[in-house]
């Protein structure tokens, strides 16, 4: 039978074999666009579980163990992986409701209902997928009546990696780039790591030579080490400073050092999320650790601490307060780059989540900043798609009525609150604002993150990247070139009358400038604006109404 203690053992587990093989996941996402990947979102919406689990009684049934477990990783969900990974997980803490323990055939039963809760939450479920894995998994472990529980985690096991092997064959990007689907193998991470104790009471370490999470308490004063690569194009000494000056209010050991266009950052900390969102500012993130430094051996012990409790001595970033509602409408949005930041609020945003393409926000993150909107109503633009699922979470969870509007990308949220009307019902106001967020055509400029292929066209790392509505249309390897070519598209063939170019962290005003000059020139009737959005990742948003 499987009791509190070893589910909670197991999800821990199931974490740790999943941060172990974390940039492994990451190295399958096809697409060569700087994004969340998916090993590091689904990675660090289970660490949310591990901290709620290692304050969880180890006499806990299983039933209340797996409660915790999903509500924690309902809270911490970043990206639509880390999301449908908690939507999994919720139904099977359903299927365990009430139980002291279980036997296998229970355990096929909760992640029966676990495959049911991710496809019902998904508008159009994608075969090929996390669905895929998690839906023949369950099936076979359902079909095979077990009451073993040993024998059914080891069908999940097998049946999941049957499954993902299946994937490139019914989803043919995958196909194309030669690999398994990401969120499927993130998830035959976590069934292994779960395997390991059911079947043989092992407790896969995190990390080479670490102590499992479950079975000790951390004696370091900062649970995690974190460093990260920052690539800049630009003059960042200010942002910098910000940087190290911000680190070392949240941690120890800090490390920021410049070399040429690359940061090199460093530092141990409780705040592993704020650390990242800082590092933000400064550019686009790449090679990221973040390491559990539990009974690390080079750890210098300033106080046992409750395992995924912070030093509540320490300074470190706070959520916004939560504050009681006092006009009828609130707004919160997604963005990054103090520019876009500022402009949400001067549009009347009463919460701006720093976040975007390289750093999803969690539901948690979403939540907190709308019950900190003094609102009866909050309207809620995450302005990426890998950030709507998880905003989506908060309908259910806030203390106050929530509206999400699905706006893809900056410029489709900046439309849609200006077309707020005060006047208007909440369902009114939702379709007036979408409908006017349709109306808004994106061009958007970055670099390729890593070498692949695409429609047969070999792209090689560092190449700009022309994207339309979210679509790679262009390679190239100039800038300026890039940007004027993917917006004129979208001029013409949407016959655009007003573009809004907003240039980012790595481009300047002058450049701006010349982009502008091209477009002016060749669409003369056009009005055509600039605007410093400070944003990472993209050289050039631009928006085309």
């Amino acid at each position: 039978m499987i009791t509190g203690l070893m589910l909670k053992n197991a999800l821990i587990s199931g974490a740790n074999n999943l941060q172990n093989h974390r940039t492994q996941v990451d190295a399958l996402n096809v697409f060569p666009v700087p994004d969340g990947d998916t090993g590091t979102n689904m990675a660090q919406t289970c660490g949310a579980a591990v901290r709620e689990l290692q304050v969880c009684d180890d006499r806990a049934p299983i039933g209340e163990v797996a409660k915790r477990a999903a509500g924690a990783l309902l809270r911490g969900a970043r990206g639509n992986s880390g999301v449908i990974l908690s939507l999994i997980f919720r139904g099977v803490s359903k299927g365990f409701k009430g139980l002291e323990t279980a036997d296998g055939v229970q355990l096929a039963e909760a992640f029966t209902m676990g495959q049911e809760s991710a496809y019902k939450a998904v508008m159009k479920p994608t075969e090929g997928t996390i669905l895929t894995v998690v839906r023949q998994a369950a099936a076979q472990a359902r079909q095979a009546g077990e009451p073993d529980e040993k024998k059914v985690m080891a069908i999940l096991c097998e049946a999941a990696k049957a499954a993902l092997a299946e994937t490139p064959e019914l989803l043919p990007v995958l196909k194309e780039a030669g690999v398994v689907d990401a969120g499927g193998q993130g998830l035959v991470y976590i069934l292994e790591g779960m395997r390991s104790v059911i079947a043989d009471g092992v407790v896969i370490q995190s990390g080479e030579g670490g102590e499992a999470a479950a079975q000790a308490a951390p004696k370091t004063k900062y649970l995690y080490r974190c460093a990260m690569r920052i690539e800049t194009k630009q003059n960042t000494e200010k942002r910098v400073e910000k940087l190290r000056a911000f680190l070392e209010n949240v941690g120890e050991d800090a490390e920021v050092r410049q070399e040429g266009q690359q940061i090199l950052v460093r530092v141990c900390t409780n705040e592993p999320d704020g650390v990242l969102r800082a590092a933000l500012g400064c550019g686009a993130l790449h090679d990221i650790a973040v390491e559990n430094r539990a009974d690390s051996p080079d750890a210098e012990s300033a106080q046992t601490e409750t395992p995924g409790l912070p030093n509540e001595a320490e300074p470190r970033p706070k959520a916004p307060a939560r504050v009681e509602p006092e006009k009828e409408y609130g707004f919160v949005a997604v963005a990054a780059g103090e520019g876009l930041e500022q402009l949400f609020y001067e549009l009347g945003a009463d919460q701006v989540v720093s976040g975007g393409q390289t750093m999803n926000p969690s539901t948690d993150d979403i939540l907190n900043a709308i019950e900190a909107t003094p609102a009866r109503h909050v309207f809620v633009l995450p302005n990426n798609k890998n950030i709507i699922m998880a905003a989506e979470q908060t309908v259910h969870l806030a203390d106050r009525s929530v509206s999400v509007l699905a706006t893809r990308t900056v410029p489709q949220g900046i439309t849609a609150m200006l077309s707020f009307d005060e006047s208007l019902s909440p369902e009114e106001n939702h379709l007036q604002m979408m409908k006017a967020a349709a109306g808004v055509h994106t061009a958007q400029v970055t670099f390729a993150a890593r070498d692949s292929e695409m429609r047969g066209e070999r792209i090689q790392k560092g190449q700009m990247l022309g994207m339309e509505d979210g679509k790679i249309t262009l390679v190239s390897d100039d800038l300026l070139d890039t940007a004027y070519r993917v917006t004129r598209r979208l001029v013409k063939k949407h016959n655009g009358s007003l573009v809004t170019v907003f240039y980012g962290a790595d481009a300047d005003e002058a450049q701006a400038n010349a982009l502008t000059e091209r477009l002016q020139a060749r669409f003369p009737n056009v009005e055509i604006n600039i605007v410093n959005g400070g944003q990472p990742v993209y050289y050039f948003l631009v928006s085309v109404e």
